[in-house]
């Protein structure tokens, strides 16, 4: 029987999300695989995967800020706002050469902090049931809402300059829900020249590093985090007892415990070190939020 557990992935280009759950599934043995957040095909990187119960701790995780690595290009905008869409604007090489160090870190730090973004018209999101992608396919126009995301850091870290393009290689720490290719989309509009992502690679989720990650060649004999390790990494740890745990898992309340809790939700870690599940403040109590599957050991 597989055990529960948090497998990190290090996705390659041109497979989908679902690929790699797909493989996942048929090296582990099992249907229950899930993942904590899309990887368009173009990119590469982490990927979180929950095998077995803990597919219920990827609530916990998709939220989690991510960094990313990329390369944008100014001078040419695409339909999909990225390299897999058809050039819709090129730039004169003249404009493309009025994009100055002051103008381009103007441009950057406008798209830095809490900003208001409009996600690319191919994303995920869900539109009247549909994702926006397959309408986009469709041939039906999508406006999406724009929503308030946060970008904590957005540096260049190496431009190359071609006849009518200049690539910058940059790194971008955000929180969940940032969409990347808005980034390259927005700076090129912001600049007068479009602008489209080339290159998207996923470093970070949480605290989860793709250097920690198993290739998709290696899925059979890859370790996985235990729930307890994982969980205890996202949120606060709370140390139970025998009882204690018997009674959050019978849904009981742990009365005028609320005091034991950092924060507003913690993991709670058995004696034996298998994670319970997540438990929250109500009031001067503590109550589950989440339980885990109980372990037969």
């Amino acid at each position: 029987m597989v055990s529960p557990g948090i497998l990190l992935v290090d996705k390659p280009g041109g497979l989908t999300s679902h690929d790699i759950v797909a493989r996942t599934r048929r090296a582990l043995g099992t249907r229950k695989v899930g993942h904590a957040g899309t990887l368009d095909p173009m990119a590469t990187g982490l990927l979180v995967l929950g095998i077995e119960g803990a597919t219920r701790l990827l609530t916990y995780i998709v939220g989690a800020d991510k960094t990313y690595l990329a390369t944008i290009r100014l001078g040419q905008a695409s339909t999909t706002d990225d390299a897999e869409g058809e050039i819709t604007v090129r730039a004169s090489a003249e404009d493309v050469d009025a994009v100055t160090p002051v103008r381009l870190a103007d441009g950057i730090a406008a798209l830095t902090g809490p900003i208001s973004q409009v996600p690319s018209s191919v994303s995920a999101i869900k539109v009247d049931g549909r994702r926006a992608y397959d309408r986009v396919r469709a041939g039906e126009e999508i406006e999406l809402k724009a929503r308030a995301v946060t970008v904590s850091r957005f540096e260049v870290l190496a431009e190359r300059r071609g006849n009518g393009f200049l690539d910058l290689d940059v790194v971008v720490d955000c929180s969940s829900g940032t969409y990347i290719r808005a980034l390259a989309r927005d700076l090129g509009e912001a600049l007068g020249v479009g602008g489209h992502l080339t290159a998207l690679r996923r470093t970070r989720v949480g605290p989860f590093d793709v250097a920690d990650a198993a290739d998709i060649e290696s899925l059979e004999g890859a370790s996985t985090l235990t729930a307890a390790e994982a969980a205890a990494r996202v949120l606060d740890r709370l140390d139970v007892s025998a009882q204690e745990a018997r009674d959050l898992r019978h849904g009981k309340r742990l009365i005028d415990h609320a005091e034991r809790l950092r924060g507003r939700q913690a993991a709670a870690i058995d004696e034996d070190g298998v994670l319970v599940g997540v438990v929250e403040r109500r009031g001067r109590d503590l109550k589950s939020a989440m339980n885990m599957p109980e372990e037969t050991r």
